[in-house]
């Protein structure tokens, strides 16, 4: 007996639990669209919270704004550029976007942009304008975080994830020169992996003679040592002092009274016959007296 009742509990559990399987089947099977519903906002929520931990869909408007550990692992975020400017470049963040959620979690806040620095860079002012030729207002680009300094993040900066660095073309076209990695431990991974790469485009930019590293032809070196040099430069304004000399000369027109008359001696027809009776100095002692005649013995009526 005590064995038939076991048996028939059990019979009445395994109703109950076939009842309520039964039950929930059967909503489900009423309310499909609604089931669907609840399952989609459920799996939406579970995707906000967990983009708004890692802050994916957050708009960075400074660097203080960034996560340490973003820095600290090098993650690259994308940015839209605003303008170039002498030490780099200023860019807007652009997030992640996620339909009908992006909206809902960022405000509107006016337009704030980074300022970013190529990592391990400094710029010439010819890269200067290769930057602004190359990188137009409002294009995408990517920055790989490398360092954040005060007010300002070290990056390395491409038009996309799989194109080339930016700071890597720069050495390449010799508008640049290698610099220290600011913010990065000198002894760490990174740091080496990042200078080995950027050392390896200036040195390739030096041995083809690109930008900067251009040398100059014979004829331009020997040029510019001359116009830097004082004794040339001193020579030079002693004949253009001369030079001047000789042509107020050669225009001026003496008028000589002597006695019973007057006499005009143009020295630009006369220079020859003179120079070949009197030596030079001679030639402007001649000058002197006849100047002085001159003063001496105004013009007289005729």
């Amino acid at each position: 007996m005590p064995g038939s009742c076991s048996e028939e509990e059990q019979q009445e559990e395994q109703k109950q639990s076939f009842n309520v399987v039964t039950v929930v089947s059967q909503f489900a099977d009423d309310n499909l669209t609604l089931v669907r519903n609840i399952s989609t906002g459920l799996a939406v929520a579970g995707v906000l919270v967990i983009a708004r931990s890692i802050r994916l869909i957050t708009k960075f408007s400074s660097p203080s704004e960034i996560p340490t550990r973003f820095i600290e692992r090098s993650i690259s975020i994308r940015g839209r550029v605003r303008r170039v400017t002498e030490s780099g470049l200023e860019v807007e963040h652009v997030p992640i976007y996620v339909p009908l959620v992006s909206p809902l979690l960022t405000k509107r806040q006016p337009v704030a942009s980074l300022d970013v620095r190529l990592a391990g860079v400094e710029l010439t002012p010819q890269g200067q304008e290769w930057l602004s030729q190359r990188l137009r207002p409002t294009q995408a680009v990517w920055l790989r975080l490398i360092s954040r300094q005060e007010e300002s993040l070290h990056c390395l900066v491409s038009g996309s994830i799989f194109t080339t660095c930016i700071n890597e073309e720069l050495l390449w076209l010799g508008l640049g020169r290698t610099a220290p990695l600011q913010g990065v431990d000198p002894h760490s991974r990174l740091y080496f992996k990042i200078h080995r790469r950027l050392l390896k485009s200036e040195r390739r930019a030096e041995k083809k003679g690109e930008g900067l590293w251009k040398e100059e032809s014979l004829r331009e070196r020997i040029s510019q040592a001359l116009s830097s040099n004082i004794v040339v430069a001193t020579i030079k304004r002693m004949l253009n002092w001369m030079s001047r000399t000789k042509d107020r000369q050669c225009h001026t027109i003496i008028l000589i009274h002597y006695k019973t008359g007057s006499y005009c001696l143009q020295l630009n027809k006369r220079q020859r016959e003179l120079k070949k009776y009197c030596s030079y100095l001679h030639f402007h002692t001649v000058l002197t007296v006849l100047s002085e005649r001159m003063i001496h013995h105004p013009v007289l009526p005729g």
